[in-house]
């Protein structure tokens, strides 16, 4: 690789050895730039472990006598599975029963942003947006619910390319009551 004046990020040597171990040339000139594209792809793609909830959630929270159901629904969420690095994609459904206080609608969608921008499995992603929600609000219940394609399924493996990955995590009134179960399935198409 030529070095340059600008810094090499760490990752692009990687991505030259690979792209040698599985027969390609990194030095033609369609590959030439991939080693330092595919590091500041992966920068982006993995940049929710440089993002903390607090900083996130930075202050919005409110005092609120609303006690009716907040639901953000179709929260576009792209991730990498971590057993082979390749994307899932979907989408959010994000819930809560206000107990005196709300959050700014803005939040949630960077709470679901900064969990799925990690090397994920669906399953742990559905309940650390659950579970950040419930820390920061306390409300009488969380309802989060992530309908998902695997390229791992699709691309590879089973090869089944129309099927998709639905996964729940429900705390509070969401959990214990059928009538807010049903209201939040109901207003995320899903009932």
């Amino acid at each position: 690789m030529t070095a340059t004046h600008e810094s090499i990020d760490p990752i692009a040597p990687l991505v030259h050895t690979l792209l040698t171990e599985i027969g390609e040339d990194p030095v033609r000139a369609g590959l030439r730039q991939t080693p330092s594209r595919v590091a500041g792809s992966l920068r982006y793609l993995l940049s929710g472990y440089a993002k903390n909830l607090e900083a996130i959630v930075n202050g919005a929270i409110f005092d609120e006598p609303y006690s009716e159901m907040v639901v953000v629904r179709d929260i576009d969420v792209y991730s990498l599975c971590e057993h082979h690095l390749l994307p899932f994609f979907g989408k959010a459904h994000v819930a809560y029963v206000p107990d005196g206080r709300i959050l700014g609608l803005s939040k949630i969608p960077r709470i679901v942003d900064m969990f799925a921008r990690r090397l994920q499995v669906q399953e742990r992603l559905t309940n650390q947006i659950g579970d950040a929600l419930q820390s920061v609000l306390e409300p009488q219940g969380v309802g989060v619910v992530i309908e998902a394609v695997h390229l791992c399924m699709a691309m590879r493996g089973v090869e089944k390319q129309n099927s998709s990955a639905v996964t729940s995590a429900l705390t509070g009134c969401f959990r214990e009551d059928d009538k807010s179960r049903n209201e939040f399935l109901t207003l995320i198409g899903r009932h």
